[in-house]
């Protein structure tokens, strides 16, 4: 019997469920997979050997494909993981033979403010210390994947500036590249946040010792090497991609790839075994597809088009996530992802509490490792009611795409049938369905409400659409995500982006590339502060970067960096091991 949720943390459910999982073997029996498509990672995890999956039932037809996002977050999170597992438990309850994909939690997070991202409660994945610690080495794939491309790229910059070098260019058969200094687009990476890192200074010391210049470290799941993997249909699309990657332009201003650096090669050889999806569970024995890990504040936000695939083949009903809110998660699903990946949702989980409502309506933020204000303990249906409005944009915004959104009530024992009863209402007369979910407190058979929902959602007829013509100019694209999207009033270009802009505008192949907007989860606008539904504003875009390989034109507003930072009561002060069993205590 599994513990109460409300009497233990989420690592003690967690742990206890562990001594009743099912082998690997035996989830991938009961998902379809052959033996030889599965390889073990110890007793409980695997990976999948996903292109004979795919091969051999490739003339299998898909099954229903449903997207999981959210209104805007508050700081604590709103629960679209464990709303994600608690619905694939309530579809298994059903009868439904069902799967998820999500996504690889990042070292900074959990070991930060946010946690891990294995659920929580009575919905959670497991094993959650190796889920949450490293897991199969994808992100340390990704990260040294990313990093070998600037050991090439600084080492080759040294040479060349070296004239003892010069013989020793032509001896390996090297062009000299003529890499201009000031104009270096790539970065280091490292899976933590670490605002000390943002700007450094490399190659001091001698001749010998590199070629001295800024730089700086973003958080490795915001590499391009973590978006490529998230959007790559194989091996092969994976290692071309990789070979597009701009790391610096030369002194006319001519791209300098990984490619011409001639490091693209090794980069795939590190990526060799993080390209086929990891394989775990939910605490009821329900498949979990891991793979990628982008945030989607500052990156794609998706788990990976490879996983999908695989679970819409295995499954009836295939449950995959979208990072943060509609606003961003959801955006990126719907004009990116199923661009990359030629799918169309049967259904959008549009994730709401009381609790964000509340901070929408003009309740005190609530702050991770606060006492949560009084007026979240307490009934007042005013708040919630003023705080619909963000919930109702983010209807509008996935009715847009011409999905039929299922709005979830994630419950918390301080919600009140009257602060629900109203959202209910309001949801209906926009004509969205809404259920009421207690998955976290009572697993799938708390779910139920939500699956049947769900269910009768992905009978509806769809008529999904993109938001924009790929063809149109990313000016064009970035408008309209900002006004139909953000409710924008127009969009603001610092001169740099401006310029940058221009740049990737005239590139031949500007019609095959994508926009990734960077942008803060916590309001719909650009200003973090701003709740509810702002109006009377202007995007502020203050940087544009290009991912050449992702196939990405990745705009950036706001003072939103790519590497997040440590705060003062960071989750590894709570994390240590039982040194007699081995056992990780803390991770949440």
């Amino acid at each position: 019997m599994a513990l109460d949720p409300k009497q233990h943390a989420d690592w003690e459910i967690a742990q206890d469920a562990e001594t009743r999982m099912k082998d690997i073997y035996r989830i991938g029996r009961e998902l379809g997979l052959e033996e030889k498509e599965l390889l073990p990672y110890g007793h409980v995890m695997g990976k999948v050997d996903y292109m004979s999956v795919l091969s051999r039932l490739e003339g299998r037809p898909n099954g229903k494909y449903v997207d999981v996002t959210a209104i805007t977050p508050t700081p604590l999170g709103e629960g679209k993981s464990t709303t994600t597992i608690g619905l694939v438990q309530g579809l298994a309850q059903r009868g439904k033979r069902v799967s998820a994909a999500i996504r690889q939690p990042s070292g900074g997070p959990t070991m930060g403010t946010k946690g891990s991202a294995a659920g929580g409660g009575l919905s959670q994945c497991i094993p959650l210390t190796q889920y949450s610690l490293g897991f199969t080495g994808d992100i340390n794939a990704v990260t040294n994947a990313h990093n070998l491309a600037m050991v090439a790229l600084t080492s080759r910059m040294q040479h060349e500036r070296n004239y003892d070098d010069e013989k020793l260019l032509r001896l390996s058969g090297q062009e000299r590249l003529n890499i201009d200094p000031t104009n270096v687009r790539m970065n280091w990476v490292i899976d933590f946040c670490c605002q000390a890192l943002r700007n450094v200074v490399i190659g001091m010391g001698g001749k010998s010792d590199g070629f001295m210049m800024t730089s700086h470290f973003d958080i490795s799941v915001s590499s391009e090497v973590m978006a490529i993997l998230s959007v790559a249909r194989d091996l092969k699309d994976m290692r071309e991609r990789l070979g597009r990657i701009i790391v610096a332009y030369d002194r006319a201003g001519k791209p300098v790839t990984t490619e011409d650096l001639q490091v693209a090669g090794a980069m795939a050889a590190w990526m060799v075994d993080a390209i086929k999806p990891n394989l775990i569970q939910t605490i009821e024995g329900q498949p979990v597809f891991v793979h990628a890990g982008p945030f989607a504040n500052i990156a794609l936000g998706q788990s990976s088009v490879i996983a999908d695939r695989l679970g819409l083949k295995l499954s009836e009903y295939h449950v995959t996530e979208s990072g943060f809110g509609a606003d961003i998660g959801y955006e990126k699903f719907w004009n990116l992802k199923c661009h990359y990946s030629g799918l169309a949702p049967d259904a959008a989980v549009l994730v709401a509490t009381v609790r964000a409502l509340k901070s929408h309506g003009g309740a005190p933020l609530p702050r991770p490792g606060r006492a949560l204000p009084e007026e979240y303990r307490q009934e007042n249906v005013g708040y919630v009611e003023k705080g619909c409005c963000n919930l109702l944009h983010h209807i509008r915004t996935i009715k847009k795409s011409g999905t039929s959104p299922v709005v979830c009530i994630n419950a918390f024992v301080t919600d009140t049938p009257a602060e629900i009863a109203r959202i209910r209402e309001i949801c209906e007369a926009e004509g969205a369905r809404v259920a009421v979910s207690t998955h976290w407190e009572h697993g799938g058979a708390g779910a139920l409400e939500l699956a049947d929902a769900v269910m009768d959602a992905c009978n509806d007829r769809t008529d999904f659409r993109p938001l924009y013509d790929w063809n149109a100019p990313f000016k064009e694209r970035i408008e309209k995500i900002a006004r139909e999207v953000y409710g924008a009033d127009g969009v603001n270009y610092s001169a740099e982006a401006e310029s940058r802009l221009a740049e990737m505008q005239a590139r031949p192949d500007a019609a095959e590339l994508g926009v990734c907007m960077v942008k803060t989860q916590y309001s719909l606008s650009d200003n973090p502060d701003l709740k509810g539904e702002p109006s009377g504003w202007k995007l502020n875009i203050r940087d544009v970067l290009l991912y050449g390989g992702a196939g990405l034109v990745v705009p950036v507003s706001g003072k939103i960096s790519l590497m997040p930072g440590t705060g003062s009561n960071p989750a590894f002060r709570r994390v240590d091991v039982d040194t007699e069993t081995g056992q990780v205590h803390g991770i949440f």
